[in-house]
């Protein structure tokens, strides 16, 4: 099973607010923390944002900050929003499938109850979960952190 990285960044972004809240993040924050483009981040937030995972806020002073509580924030959740449906294995899809061992195959259940019992796990862990640690995880990316302006703190 592999997600990909706009997931992880979604998921990145999601605690790094729950380790910063209840003061907002910034989209450079991220990207610099992470080393990604600004722009990347730019869409990420905003999918989040318009799923209600995050709360955005425009302006020089803006940012975003966590749109529910951490552990009401399910990670198998933002999966499904950032990933869509996981066809592992292209008989996953009925609208694209080739194979014709649909319906017969071993290989085929077993993908299915395997992408499950990921999801399962996923679905038992929450952002609060992932940030639990936050001593550590702020002490970890501190180095890379990108100094406040200070007008914007006045």
């Amino acid at each position: 099973m592999k997600l990909t990285s706009y997931t992880n960044y979604a998921l990145r972004s999601l605690q790094l607010a729950a380790l910063k809240a209840p003061d907002l993040v910034r989209v450079d924050d991220v990207a610099h923390i992470h080393g990604l483009s600004r722009p990347h981040i730019v869409k990420i937030v905003h999918e989040l944002g318009k799923a209600g995972f995050l709360e955005t806020v425009r302006g020089r002073r803006g940012g975003f900050r966590l749109g529910r509580a951490p552990d009401k924030i399910v990670v198998g959740d933002v999966v499904r929003l950032t990933e869509g449906p996981l066809d592992v294995v292209e008989c996953f899809n009925p609208e694209k499938n080739t194979c014709p061992l649909i319906g017969i195959c071993t290989l085929s259940r077993k993908m299915q109850e395997a992408t499950r019992a990921f999801m399962a796990v996923l679905d038992d862990l929450t952002i609060a979960d992932i940030s639990a640690n936050r001593g550590q995880l702020l002490d970890r990316i501190a180095p890379f952190e990108m100094p406040r302006d200070p007008e914007a703190l006045s």
